[in-house]
């Protein structure tokens, strides 16, 4: 499901947003450290900072689904990724390498936009969990004429620029 040009963007230094809900249905949102698209693209696996997790893994587990937006500061392209957690476990040291070059990338990212790469990089980011998703549906939400539509889909007439 996920194209090696869109495992591009979301492994690339983009702003990352995993939210849920529980089974009360609030919401639970977190900033996540990292993404990895799995061999074959129908799984995403995206790291989360223990330190600010919140409620968030237990919404998950009461759910068991996931949304994760990815978003450009620069330019606000923004893909939305839905999907179903097939696994929710402590990161491994073999991650870590993942997490430091996403917030290194990030750090670029937003000093473009006037974000000092000194704040960004103070992120407690480390012990992180890993949440691995089955990918249901990949959605554009950059601001404009076809936000909320499925990635590829034409835009509609009535809502062309």
């Amino acid at each position: 499901m996920i194209s090696h040009d869109l495992s591009a963007f979301l492994e690339s230094g983009v702003s990352i947003l995993l939210a849920s809900r529980d089974a009360r249905l609030l919401p639970e949102c977190v900033r996540a450290v990292g993404a990895r698209v799995e061999a074959g693209g129908a799984e995403l696996t995206v790291l989360v900072p223990e330190a600010s997790a919140g409620r968030c893994p237990s919404a998950l587990r009461e759910s068991g689904r996931v949304a994760v937006m990815f978003s450009r500061p620069t330019d606000h392209q923004t893909i939305q990724v839905k999907g179903q957690v097939a696994a929710l476990a402590p990161a491994t040291a073999d991650e870590r390498p993942l997490v430091e070059r996403y917030t290194c990338a990030l750090a670029r990212e937003l000093a473009l936009v006037g974000v000092p790469p000194r704040l960004t990089l103070r992120v407690n980011r480390w012990p992180c969990l890993a949440v691995r998703l089955r990918v249901d549906g990949l959605f554009v939400q950059t601001p404009g004429p076809g936000a909320g539509a499925p990635l590829g889909a034409a835009v509609p007439p009535e809502r062309a620029p």
